[in-house]
């Protein structure tokens, strides 16, 4: 009997789901451990052996705790924004591939224009954080979620920019496609200056050290989440960590050979590479936690359009040309 394909792609997604959800849960274990570790004290270590159970009693905690709604709040747009930011969030998995084999790509869907509908989806997720700053009517709230949307804006810009010489040089805007065209050379050789670009603008699209202005606790108490408490503050925190998880998918598959393997080590598995390349640049991100301070404002927005911005554009033309002489 033939299984039905809608029950194929509903048992995918709950599977991946359970995968991302699982990921999430212990990177978080694994930051606190990793900051815990750089910065000589002791991380989580009380719940469970060694504090593996950590992320069980964090998420019963917020289950438990008292869900508050501030009487000034717009209700229902209130309690809407942290859904959006986590369903934008899941969405983008559902296209991204984790590897190859003969009977086909590891992936849910196979989207020929995957990375321009990621791109789509992942825009989507700054309206979560706009409309609870907005939705929770008081001022502090309101700045943060004005701040999340301007750097947001404004970063995005140059993320695009920095992986359209990806697309350039792979002839291609699927997933799969461009990681197929880098059997030979990870795209991060030729497109150096575009990857460093990229890291640097994902940092500032998921509101991480050094770019947390958006919920920079000096002036603005705790940012556009101020007056969320519960459940509804663990969905925006997941949303938060699930965006890491996502932008360091894109950066293996864009520019460093997503499921291939280096050297021509191929008696581990594709999907092992990459999940150890993904687990590579999430030590990044806790590594920039612990060494870097948060930057002032204005000079984020001024790298952003003075510096970053430039560069990406800089390197686009100059990948253009090369590639326009060299067919």
């Amino acid at each position: 009997m033939m299984v039905p394909l809608w029950l194929i792609v509903l048992v995918k997604s709950a599977v991946l789901l359970l995968v991302v959800v699982t990921t999430f849960a212990y990177a978080m274990l694994a930051e606190r451990k990793v900051l815990g570790w750089m910065q000589l004290r002791p991380g989580p270590n009380r719940v469970g052996p060694w504090g593996l159970m950590q992320p069980a009693a964090d998420a019963a905690k917020l289950m438990l705790k008292e869900d508050l709604t501030p009487k000034t709040a717009d209700p229902l747009i209130y309690r809407l924004a942290p859904f959006i930011s986590l369903l934008t969030a899941f969405s983008v998995y559902a296209i991204i591939p984790f590897g190859s084999s003969s009977s086909g790509t590891w992936a849910i869907g196979n989207v020929n224009a995957g990375i321009l509908l990621i791109l789509a989806i992942t825009s989507i997720g700054v309206y979560g954080i706009s409309l609870g700053g907005w939705a929770s009517g008081s001022k502090y709230p309101l700045l943060g979620s004005v701040r999340a949307t301007a750097q947001m804006i404004s970063y995005e810009l140059a993320m695009s920019l920095s992986f359209i010489g990806v697309l350039i040089l792979a002839g291609t805007t699927s997933l799969d496609g461009i990681v197929n065209a880098q059997v030979r050379w990870w795209f991060f050789v030729p497109q150096f200056f575009g990857c460093i670009i990229y890291i640097i603008t994902a940092v500032a699209e998921t509101n991480r050290t050094p770019f947390d202005l958006v919920e920079a606790e000096t002036e603005l108490v705790a940012g556009f989440h101020t007056e969320y408490s519960g459940l509804r503050f663990g969905l925006f925190f997941i949303a938060e960590y699930v965006n890491m998880l996502t932008v360091s998918c894109i950066a293996t598959l864009l520019f460093f050979g997503g499921w291939n393997a280096p050297l021509g080590l191929t008696l581990i598995p594709g999907v092992v590479w990459f999940v150890a390349k993904v687990a590579m640049f999430m030590f990044f991100y806790m590594w920039l936690r612990a060494t870097l301070p948060r930057l002032r404002y204005d000079r984020l927005m001024a790298f952003g359009w003075k510096v970053l911005l430039p560069l990406a554009t800089l390197n686009l033309v100059v990948t253009a040309i090369v590639v326009a002489f060299r067919g």
